[in-house]
């Protein structure tokens, strides 16, 4: 076992959660209370899911709700990040245009069996990869439009289609939301040994096995995260996903 579950990992948790609560205060970085939040968040619902993974996993309609409130909660989580006003919802699109053909094909396929402990963390893998691309790639669209609206307006006055416009300004900036997912898949094995490769070497798995896996979560990734970044850019392009004007990030 990797880390055995006793009182000291408990301190050792709280104390690096306070490591970075401190460091972002002196650093004036701005988010000291939400590292707090956010981490005593991550304990109470890793203790909640922990003991329900155990029972839904047994029942496909239980199961099939707790895949529904990861999806919901990935939506709600990625369009608030974007934007504060009543698009959010727009969120959706993106998460689910890379997750459900991906997870479709592992299905068909049968490379991902349809049990609990199988697909639970495949599917929560992959839509955690769209909320990361959504949130990058709407961010620093909106962000960039923000930035050089005179650019877009230009293009409206050259006679560029609203949607037109947009998009050349937007697309290079949204384009780097799927940099974090090229270089974990560029320099795999070299500077890091991902979650999954270490889960399997720890489940007795070898490491051509565990190599395969880790293979197969960062591929699988890379189509999420650019189906995510291109329905999502393309959904700032044409005003579905936008800002008030005036309003902050």
């Amino acid at each position: 076992m990797l880390l055995p579950v006793t009182p000291v990992l408990g301190i050792v948790l709280a104390v690096l959660l306070v490591a970075a609560v401190a460091v972002a205060a002196l650093a004036h970085l701005g988010h000291g209370r939400a590292i707090a939040l956010a981490g005593l968040r991550a304990t109470a619902q890793l203790a909640a899911v922990s003991s329900l993974i155990g029972w839904v996993v047994h029942a496909l309609p239980w199961l099939l709700c707790f895949l529904v409130l990861m999806y919901a909660v990935a939506v709600r989580t990625a369009g608030r990040r974007i934007t504060r006003n009543r698009t959010w919802w727009w969120a959706a699109v993106p998460i689910a245009a890379g997750v459900l053909p991906v997870v479709g094909v592992l299905l068909l396929t049968g490379l991902v069996p349809p049990r609990g402990l199988t697909l639970i963390p495949v599917t929560g893998i992959l839509i955690g990869g769209a909320l990361t691309a959504t949130v990058l790639g709407g961010r620093r669209a909106l962000d960039e439009l923000a930035l050089r609206r005179g650019e877009f307006e230009a293009g409206l006055a050259l006679g560029l289609p609203d949607r037109d416009a947009r998009m050349e300004v937007a697309r290079p900036a949204a384009s780097d939301a799927l940099l974090p997912g090229l270089d974990q898949t560029r320099t795999v094995g070299l500077v890091t040994l991902p979650g999954a490769f270490v889960g399997m070497l720890l489940g007795g798995a070898s490491p051509v096995q565990a190599g395969a896996v880790q293979l197969f979560v960062l591929v699988a990734l890379l189509a999420v995260q650019a189906a995510a970044c291109a329905v999502v850019l393309e959904l700032v392009a044409r005003g579905r996903l936008h800002r008030e004007v005036g309003a902050g990030r």
